[in-house]
C-alpha cells in the first residue's frame, strides 16, 4: 500500500507544478491583454498580430478602426497584439 500512495503523491505534486508553471501564468497573461485591448483608445499606434502597424481611428464593441499608410481598415480588437508605445528602442 505503501508504494501506491507515493505515486499518488507524485501524481498530485506534477499537477500543481504543471499548474504554477503552464496553467496560472497563460491566465495571468490572458488576463493582461483583456484589460491591454479593453484600454484601447483613438490615437493609440497599435500592431495586429497579421504585423499590419496603424493608429487607432475609433473604437467600438468588439472593433476598431485604424489607419495603416492611408487604408482604414476595420479588425477585431482580438487581433491586436501590441501598441508601439510599449516597444522600447535600443
Amino acid at each position: 500500500m505503501n508504494g501506491g500512495s507515493g505515486q499518488i503523491i507524485m501524481l498530485v505534486l506534477m499537477l500543481v507544478v504543471f499548474y504554477f508553471f503552464m496553467i496560472r501564468p497563460q491566465m495571468k497573461k490572458q488576463k493582461e491583454m483583456k484589460k491591454f485591448r479593453e484600454r484601447l483608445k483613438a490615437g493609440d499606434k497599435v500592431v495586429t498580430i497579421g504585423g499590419i502597424h496603424g493608429k487607432i481611428l475609433e473604437v467600438a464593441d468588439s472593433t476598431v478602426l485604424i489607419n495603416a499608410e492611408g487604408a482604414k481598415l476595420r479588425i477585431e480588437k482580438s487581433a491586436i497584439a501590441t501598441s508601439t508605445e510599449d516597444v522600447l528602442v535600443a
